[in-house]
């Protein structure tokens, strides 16, 4: 494939020193910077990632910053999920709705304080989005892009490696939240969170100052934990059913349909944006949602298109992301299926630009 061109537009990461002596192969685009996707190779980083433990540049995951007597209200209008009940020091899941109930980004909410909120976003530019309805509404509340660039520690060995380099206290924060903790002089919020299903920490590393330091201490205090630079793998996240914005979902698609309304709660979630749009979806139920997808055959091309779902002759739905598992020795793949359709062991097919493939139909992902 041709070369990616970086410029002031398509930005690199305080870490990028350290992922291209760590041999990055490849890169995709998110929020205007470089995301690593492959080292060795997507199946190689994939064996990795389940048995040890890397290094992910996800700076990428860029943050929106709530700040002032008017965060905490601000919040609540973007999503259904009712946050009144969180406590600082926790990380929620949050959807991030429009006017119509449609997907804006999945982030993760992060509550620093009452007054101080990130919210780390997926790829979409919902810093426009939140500024205009804080303008809208003429909240007191500041909201920005910090110098905010997150580090993840992911695999089996995570909470070895971190504990090296924060301390031991790092084994007790528990799954969604963070604590503060020391490096180099500086306090980082270190959360029990990130984009895989092997568990691990997310770093939001402040001031791009200690970001090659935090990289190399991870490195050196790794060596004997077998650490690798990584990233977010594509085989592993699909067999996880891990959701990639603007990719699985979009704006056209609510909640719901996304699989997500556990985290919608529209009764008490007062002040959501599209709340009286997804109280109606809530009653009437989705006519399509996300599914796994199991697709017959040897390993599918890139999946670098929507891929129609069929039955009979009759488009049901569409494969967005598919890879193959080594090892469930099958291909995995996520679908949004129409009610008609979506119900376990349903057998259609898919339609991939090399040809017709059998699909089945699964309720549950593979991890």
């Amino acid at each position: 494939m041709p070369l990616i061109s970086p410029s002031r537009r398509l930005r690199r990461t305080p870490f990028s020193e350290g992922v291209e002596a760590a041999g990055v192969k490849a890169y995709t685009v998110y929020n205007h910077k470089l995301l690593p996707t492959v080292f060795r190779s997507v199946e190689e980083d994939y064996h990795h990632l389940k048995s040890a433990v890397q290094v992910w540049d996800v700076a990428v995951e860029r943050q929106v910053e709530l700040r002032g007597p008017d965060a905490a209200r601000l919040m609540q209008m973007l999503t259904p999920r009712d946050l009144r009940g969180m406590l600082p020091g926790r990380c929620f899941y949050v959807p991030i709705v429009d006017e119509t109930g449609g997907m804006l980004n999945d982030p993760v909410a992060v509550k620093l304080a009452e007054d101080r909120w990130w919210i780390s976003i997926a790829d979409s530019d919902l810093l426009y989005w939140v500024k205009g309805i804080a303008n809208g509404y003429r909240l007191d509340v500041l909201v920005d892009e910090p110098d905010v660039s997150p580090l993840a520690i992911q695999g089996p060995k995570a909470d070895d490696l971190a504990a090296r380099v924060f301390g031991e206290g790092v084994r007790d924060v528990r799954f969604f939240r963070f604590g503060m903790f020391e490096f180099q002089g500086r306090q980082l919020v270190v959360a029990r969170s990130g984009y895989s299903k092997q568990g691990g920490f997310e770093v939001y590393v402040e001031g791009a100052d200690i970001a090659m330091p935090l990289w190399n201490a991870l490195m050196e205090a790794g060596a004997d934990l077998d650490v690798h630079a990584g990233c977010p793998n594509g085989i592993e996240r699909v067999e996880g059913g891990l959701l990639s914005y603007g990719n699985d979902m979009n704006d056209d698609n609510t909640p719901h349909e996304c699989g997500l309304g556990r985290f919608c709660d529209t009764q008490t979630a007062i002040g959501c944006m599209g709340r009286d749009a997804l109280l109606r979806v809530a009653k009437e139920g989705p006519i399509q949602q996300i599914r796994a997808i199991e697709v017959a055959g040897g390993p599918l091309p890139l999946c670098d298109r929507a891929w129609p779902l069929m039955a009979k002759g009759k488009r049901v739905g569409q494969v967005t992301s598919a890879a193959f598992s080594p090892d469930h020795k099958t291909n995995v793949a996520i679908g949004m299926v129409r009610m008609t359709h979506w119900d376990e062991g349903t057998e259609l097919y898919l339609e991939t630009q090399e040809g017709r493939r059998d699909a089945l139909v699964h309720e549950n992902f593979w991890t």
